[in-house]
């Protein structure tokens, strides 16, 4: 669960939040997300996802890997507006679901974005 992410640009964009996860209902490991883009794109917003593993094989790739790229390794289906619009990081299934809520703020981008999931010490 990320609540508070920060992501901003103008022609150059960047983006960062914390979050935590949550096993049977507590809390046990806490993350930053981060990422950047480029393209044609302008404004500000704040906004927060919650990412939902449906496997224990891509919880265990999180815990696993050193920072957790979306478009590498599991792929995410982001469910917005009542999953009316829906994209995807890979073509091959899908083993993690976000879901946004609670944006503020404006911000048209077309361009390239990377984003990384990165495991922190609280």
């Amino acid at each position: 669960m990320f609540p508070g992410i920060i992501k901003a640009g103008l022609g150059v964009g960047g983006q960062f939040g914390e979050g935590v996860l949550f096993r049977g209902g507590k809390a046990t490991a806490y993350y930053n997300t981060a990422g950047g883009s480029f393209g044609l794109q302008a404004g500000g917003q704040k906004y927060g996802y919650a990412l939902f593993f449906l496997s224990e094989d891509t919880l265990q790739y999180l815990g696993k890997s050193e920072g957790f790229e979306v478009g590498v390794g599991p792929s995410v289906v982001v469910a917005d507006e009542g999953f009316g619009k829906s994209a995807t990081t890979t073509t091959v299934q899908s083993n993690i679901y976000a879901f946004i809520f609670d944006q503020k703020g404006a911000m048209a981008a077309l361009g390239i974005q990377g984003n990384k999931i990165t495991k922190i010490q609280k």
